[in-house]
């Protein structure tokens, strides 16, 4: 009798067990924000959750005992027997992505998974459904998509090698311009190391590991080779790109080919280094940028030792050397600027500066650019010439006064002339008073 009663209290304590249970994953299916809904074999609906009622449009009462297929997309009318065919199997559907058909008609993305149900014997007796809305993630994905490859569109068409670098060095992707740049395709960059595509690795390397630790790295310089052995100037900008989660997956380096610029850089410079006249550059706080090998000659000083230095202190006097390339960012230029550069062992050197300012492509003043006439053998013709003019004038009043003395001299001797003629007359005047005077 008592183990009678002890069987039937665990049979009713297993019981309300079961019941708990069963209220309990109820709750839990009907708070759920995925659908989630039972069916038989055969496709019908058995149950429906809250999330169901609010993702399909149908309340509980009026879809349960329905078949599941008034749910499907009309293109998809094998579907359903597609998944229930696996599920009589005994195998599990997930993440099935599918379109389904609301209520009112309107078609919309889901993430499906579909399991069998089991009874206590184990037997299959259908199947249960968790369906999750994916629109917005495919709206989101689809516009990734797009974005991405409206992306590449724009990194194809540049002209510019863009490529990105992984944290070991490797190439991860090119452009075309890329594989033209290098003379190498596309598939056979991708794994190798950036480095090995310029005449100095070392500093290929050491340019990609700077933007790794600063972040980024702007008008780097570098030349790649070719494979047939030309060489293209390139300046490097790059910086790294992280994913989502702010880490750091690589680095994006575009290069911009400047071989045709530094050809013309080095023509100017070849010009400048032919000038027989002294060329600087002097920056705005009055230091010399650049100076060629006539400026060198002329001072006595190499060009690397002027560089840095004031403009001023090579002229016999720097205030007047420093208020004329003040003048020059004041009014933008000067003309035949007189000034005398002082050799390191003494010499002096008279020269004309003729200078203006030079600007970035923005139009913002750079520094001064300025040319030196050497007038020192002008100015020594001008003195030679000033001193045989006064020579001649001399010479010329030394005449005047030669021709005055002759003048006073010939006037002189007239004069005399006259005195003699004239006491000749008074002495024969005398000489006939006298003959008169005499008595008869």
């Amino acid at each position: 009798m008592a183990t009678n009663v002890k069987k039937e209290r665990q049979s009713i304590s297993t019981s309300s067990f079961e019941e708990e249970r069963t209220a309990l994953l109820a709750s839990i299916v009907d708070s759920s924000d995925d659908a989630i809904f039972g069916k038989t074999l055969e496709g019908i609906i058995t149950s429906w959750n809250r999330a169901a009622e609010l993702m399909y449009g149908y309340a509980a009462e009026e879809i349960i005992g329905k078949p599941v297929s008034i749910l499907f997309a009309p293109d998809r009318p094998k579907e359903m027997d597609e998944i229930l065919a696996k599920i009589r199997k005994g195998k599990r559907v997930e993440h099935y992505e599918t379109l389904r058909k609301r209520k009112n008609g309107t078609l919309f993305h889901i993430s499906l998974t579909v399991s069998p149900i089991r009874n206590k014997q184990g037997v299959l007796i259908g199947a249960s459904s968790i369906a999750r809305d994916s629109s917005e993630r495919i709206r989101i994905d689809e516009q990734l998509k797009a974005t991405s490859k409206y992306a590449v569109s724009l990194i194809e068409a540049s002209l510019d090698p863009l490529v990105t670098i992984s944290p070991a060095g490797k190439i991860t992707d090119v452009n075309e311009a890329t594989a033209k740049v290098t003379g190498i395709p596309r598939e056979k960059l991708i794994g190798t190391d950036f480095s090995d595509y310029f005449t100095e690795p070392e500093l290929a390397r050491e340019g990609y590991m700077q933007v790794f630790e600063k972040g980024f790295v702007t008008d780097y310089p570098l030349t790649i080779r070719h494979r047939d052995g030309r060489l293209i100037d390139v300046l490097y900008n790059a910086s790294v790109y992280k994913d989502v989660g702010g880490n750091v997956l690589g680095v994006f380096a575009a290069a911009r080919d400047v071989t045709a610029q530094r050809q013309a850089a080095q023509y100017a410079r070849s010009l400048i280094e032919a000038s027989l006249d002294p060329l600087v550059t002097i920056s705005p706080e009055g230091k010399i940028t650049d100076v060629n090998e006539a400026t060198a000659k002329v001072t006595g000083i190499p060009r690397e030792k002027l560089i840095g230095t004031d403009f001023s202190d090579y002229f016999t006097e720097p205030a007047n050397a420093r208020g004329g390339y003040e003048q020059v960012f004041s009014k933008g230029f000067v003309t035949d600027y007189p000034l005398t550069i002082r050799h390191k062992d003494g010499r002096l050197t008279s020269v004309l500066y003729n200078a203006s300012v030079y600007r970035d492509v923005a139009g913002n003043v750079l520094g001064v650019f300025a040319a030196a006439r050497d007038v020192t053998a002008q100015k020594e013709a001008e003195a030679k010439i000033a001193e045989q003019r006064a020579r001649e004038e001399e010479r010329a009043r030394e005449l005047d006064r030669l021709a005055e003395l002759e003048r006073f001299q010939k006037l002189t001797v007239g004069r005399e002339l006259k005195m003699i003629e004239l006491k000749k007359e008074i002495d024969e005047l005398r000489r006939e008073i006298a003959s008169l005077q005499k008595p008869t």
